[in-house]
């Protein structure tokens, strides 16, 4: 098992930090003050600077190894450094959820036809995505209970149901969904389920609210949504009738690494800011670093970081040799352990920042929000540990006395 970067992949790292230092870090505060000033859903001009020389500097589409000729461990560690400033740069190297696995969803399973219309724009940047199927209605961390229909007639389908905490979709550029719904509830539980593209401007789609993370609105948005019989045309359906609950699981196995390696970089940023505030600031006669909770603090956050990373990099090492499906129990395990870690070091740093920590003064408040969330999207931690718990009651075992 050797979790070695590659030599190209040593020099994208390389380029990425780069790119980090000398644009992505200063564009933060012309990013929140201009979102400040026209709107939390506003699209600042400097994501488009951002982008072009995001592809000037060969930083673009990285996650898609077809087109990168990264592998997803090399990757991995790209999208931690990514994970440093979790809401420009993603994006700014158009490698940002839900678009990548949107991306990849129709890399794989679209017809010609729909590449050219929505694949192409989306690995060009010029338009974003989202993914709908969580709804408010029902547990939709279980896809069997997903109550929007999507029903044949003549050449078209007609879509009925209501969505929410669909992520992109506060932004116009987000100019088509993937919306899963169920074309045929007597089938078997699995193959119910159907995914179709729903362009944005269909008549019958309504974007009700976009819902605040703890009471942050991000960019992008999470949005609420209500269709209400959007027609769309049969040409539309992404694979065949039955196919979206193996389309979601195919989905989702690349992005949880992406997801978790973000994570990590927004705990390696949190121990940062932590580990300059500690050297900075005094407290009972001596800097905090010289106070032995305070070393607790950054120690026990250097090892659960170095240990999330370790399991992040053999899961993404599994993926690369024998697929999604090969990786399955460590996939699971990524999701619950990585946002788990992230929020914990986030959390220490705030604690050594104080009051400092829960304002807008730094990062550490809005990453301990979104640390927390992603302990729900894509599944929330008992559904993955259910599936962790599952793979371990069938191991073998060498010895059971």
């Amino acid at each position: 098992m050797d979790f070695a970067l590659s030599p190209e992949a040593e020099e994208t790292v390389g380029r990425m930090w780069d790119f980090m230092r000398e644009e992505v870090f200063p564009a933060e505060p012309v990013w929140a003050a201009y979102l400040a000033e026209h709107g939390a859903h506003a699209y600042p001009p400097v994501m488009d600077e951002l982008k072009a020389s995001a592809r000037r500097r060969g930083l673009w589409n990285l996650f898609l190894p077809e087109l990168s000729g990264l592998s997803n461990l090399d990757y991995a560690a790209v999208a931690e450094v990514s994970g440093w400033s979790p809401v420009i740069a993603p994006e700014a190297v158009n490698c940002q959820a839900p678009d990548t696995g949107n991306m990849e969803t129709l890399h794989r399973f679209a017809t010609p036809a729909q590449r050219e219309r929505w694949l192409e724009p989306l690995l060009a940047g010029t338009i974003r995505s989202a993914y709908a199927m969580t709804e408010p209605d029902v547990a939709s961390s279980d896809a069997t209970n997903i109550t929007t229909t999507i029903v044949r007639d003549g050449d078209d389908y007609v879509v009925n149901g209501r969505k929410w905490w669909i992520t992109g979709v506060a932004d116009e550029r987000c100019q088509v969904f993937i919306v899963m719904g169920k074309t045929d509830p007597t089938a078997e539980p699995h193959r119910r389920q159907t995914m179709i593209l729903v362009p944005r401007d269909a008549p019958g789609l309504r974007i009700v609210r976009h819902l605040p993370i703890f009471g942050y609105q991000d960019q992008h948005g999470h949005s609420e949504l209500l269709l209400t019989d959007v027609r769309v045309p049969a040409a539309n359906l992404l694979g065949g009738e039955g196919d979206g609950f193996a389309i979601a699981q195919a989905r989702l196995g690349p992005g949880r690494v992406h997801h978790a390696m973000r994570a990590i970089g927004m705990a390696e940023r949190a121990l940062a800011l932590m580990v300059g505030r500690a050297t900075s600031r005094v407290a009972f006669g001596r800097p905090l670093a010289e106070q032995g909770v305070v070393r607790e603090l950054i120690a026990q956050s250097r090892i659960d970081i170095d240990q999330a990373r370790l399991l992040v990099y053999k899961t993404a090492w599994l993926i690369d040799r024998h697929g999604a499906k090969g990786a399955r129990t460590e996939i699971a395990a990524i999701k619950v352990a990585a946002p788990a870690m992230a929020t914990a070091v986030i959390d220490r740093a705030i604690e050594v920042f104080g009051g400092a920590g829960v304002g807008d003064d730094t990062p550490l408040a809005y990453f301990y929000a979104w640390a927390r969330v992603l302990r729900i999207v894509d599944g929330p931690d008992a559904v993955h540990r259910r599936t962790i718990a599952r793979e371990e009651l069938r191991r073998e075992r060498p010895y059971a006395g």
